[in-house]
């Protein structure tokens, strides 16, 4: 008798921000295929977004793909009370919404420095905030934010992306701490170099020095990311919050 293999998140709710390219569309697939009704998430490219679902048309109405400006909270609000007629609850948000504008600090300009972190750790505020609204009903959720190993290496040229991801990890030892008797966790995954279109734009030279610094002497893929963060979403991590997770390659 053949047994069907129970899939992880089946019928669980899960909301990833930036959701259609990237590390953020590899965590939606991988949510998708352990059953879970998705919200991908994206800023403003329409054309990806539309590429994303037609591509993942096996999964039909699970997943959702929805424009949303995480800087903005009105917009979020939004978005929280339209899942809120699709779906009976929301058990986890992955806030992967992350932008990069690179300078010397001392030639970074203000719009720069406030639009990665807006859109870094603005946007992981005010995801969590409304996310924790609607777990603390259920008392239960996971969040997961994708923060990164340059908030603590602190890579030249990325004073804001290092900022804005080191403020990832510390909004997370905090919320932790306040949610935590409601059976929610907030967790990080700190990703290095992952080959994603986020590294494409580096010159060649530049890549093959990161590659050097790194121990397994490669990039992560995007499978290995959504792994760490699938585990962090699940029932068995009940008891890891606060925490962050490096996914490295030993850097």
């Amino acid at each position: 008798m053949e047994h069907k293999s129970i899939k992880k998140f089946e019928n669980q709710t899960v909301i990833v921000t930036g959701g259609t390219r990237g590390i953020g569309k590899g965590i939606a697939i991988s949510f998708l295929r352990e059953g879970a009704n998705v919200i991908a998430t994206y800023a403003g490219n329409d054309a990806a977004a539309l590429a994303f679902k037609a591509e993942q048309e096996l999964f039909g109405e699970k997943l959702i793909v929805k424009k949303c400006d995480v800087r903005d909270e009105d917009a979020i609000v939004k978005l929280f009370s339209e899942i809120e007629v699709l779906f009976p609850k929301i058990e986890i948000l992955i806030n992967n919404s992350g932008i990069r504008k690179d300078q010397l600090t001392a030639s970074l300009s203000l719009a720069d420095w406030n639009d990665v972190i807006s859109t870094n750790l603005t946007g992981s505020f005010l995801m969590s905030k409304h996310a924790v609204l609607q777990f603390m009903k259920n008392r239960y959720g996971r969040i997961v934010n994708i923060s990164s190993i340059g908030g603590s290496l602190g890579l030249p040229g990325q004073a804001n992306y290092a900022a804005s991801k080191a403020g990832q990890v510390a909004i997370s030892k905090t919320l932790s701490k306040e949610v935590a008797k409601r059976g929610i966790t907030v967790n990080n995954v700190c990703p290095g170099f992952i080959d994603t279109e986020l590294l494409a734009d580096l010159p060649i030279e530049q890549r093959k020095e990161y590659m050097k610094d790194v121990p397994m002497k490669r990039f992560g893929t995007v499978d290995e990311v959504a792994a760490a963060v699938l585990f962090l979403a699940s029932q068995e991590a009940s008891y890891i919050t606060g925490a962050s997770l490096e996914i490295s390659g030993g850097l």
